[in-house]
């Protein structure tokens, strides 16, 4: 054999070996294209046949309510005269409809309106009580407007059983601890299950909450806000908080690290000379107009959707054609509307 030949028949097989490898190679890649396909389908296929949960507005106003009691202010007087101006106070439902499940974020003075709304989408007893309209609550914190509706539960009313009530380890103190919420627990009413920050708590399936503590007047308990997650998209709940600048981790790297794409938030005020007889900056909230400036980008952006509740019946933004709503809508913010419903 000659030299040349020896040398063809090396430079062959080393061609042969590389069609191989290359043959290998695509082989790997076609497989990894099939897989990934396979996985996006299947995620597909688990986002299709998750429930569908939805978020209910029960109520968007500061706890006083719109109209509130004793004032005569322009807001109130309108409110009086026409139902449509009238605002609940701030509450959320989550719902699972294919099931009728239902839990609420606070119990306010507006219990007994807002369980008829959840009604709408939940079983109840026909021609009799239902002891059990709710499958349970989760508090925010000890503000007149997000508990006292736990009465509604007691012997003189809906007089319910075991109704879950998931509070901070504070504020389920508070609530055994002091009447006539003592009663509520000593009578089996309610159930006091304590939640831990940064803890999730799944509610059904397609449906956990995360609480968080945020900074406020915690004269009575601690107070939370709540990271709500559905099937498709992630909600965070805080309708009262102290100024963004009190938080320990910004609002908006929150925001980025619980993945949140639908924010209701703190709209207490819009500006800081709305009570002539109080220095709102003491009081303790976030002005609309701040939540605007720092999350301005963020909206435009279009990866947040925020809208506003808890509002005080001073607050200019509750008037639907004033020129504060008309900044709101012109930057990308909302207005929670009392029966708005979010998918998540």
């Amino acid at each position: 054999m000659t030299q040349g030949t020896t040398h063809r028949r090396g430079s062959l097989a080393a061609g042969i070996a590389a069609v191989a490898a290359a043959l290998a190679i695509l082989s790997c890649l076609a497989w990894v294209v099939v897989a990934e396909g396979a996985l996006a389908a299947g995620a597909g296929r688990l986002a299709a046949a998750a429930p569908r949960v939805v978020v209910v507005a029960l109520g968007t106003a500061q706890d006083g309510g719109v109209p509130q009691a004793g004032c005569d202010c322009s807001r109130c007087v309108a409110a009086r005269r026409d139902p449509g101006r009238r605002r609940r106070v701030a509450s959320l439902a989550l719902q699972l409809p294919a099931s009728g499940q239902s839990w609420l974020i606070d119990a306010t003075p507006d219990l007994g309106e807002q369980l008829e709304v959840v009604h709408r989408l939940r079983p109840r007893p026909a021609g009799r009580p239902d002891r059990h309209p709710v499958d349970g609550v989760l508090l925010t914190h000890a503000h007149a407007g997000h508990y006292l509706g736990l009465a509604y539960f007691g012997y003189e009313a809906i007089n319910s059983r075991d109704l879950p009530v998931f509070a901070s380890p504070r504020m389920a103190a508070f609530l055994r601890g002091n009447g006539p919420w003592s009663l509520l627990a000593a009578r089996r009413n309610i159930l006091l299950r304590e939640i831990s920050p940064g803890v999730p708590l799944a509610l059904a399936p397609g449906l956990s909450v995360t609480p968080l503590v945020v900074p406020h007047r915690d004269e009575l308990s601690d107070t939370l806000g709540f990271v709500v997650r559905g099937p498709r998209r992630t909600l965070l709940y805080v309708p009262d908080t102290d100024s963004w600048t009190a938080w320990t981790l910004p609002l908006p790297e929150v925001l980025r690290r619980e993945r949140v794409e639908v924010a209701v938030l703190d709209g207490t005020f819009y500006g800081a000379g709305e009570l002539p007889d109080r220095d709102v900056r003491k009081i303790g909230h976030p002005l609309m107009s701040a939540t605007m400036e720092l999350l301005r980008e963020r909206v435009r952006g279009g990866g947040l959707q925020v809208f506003f509740t808890h509002l005080n019946h001073s607050n200019p933004a509750l008037d639907p054609s004033g020129p504060e709503r008309r900044a709101l809508a012109a930057a990308g913010f909302h207005v929670l509307e009392e029966g708005r419903v979010l998918e998540l």
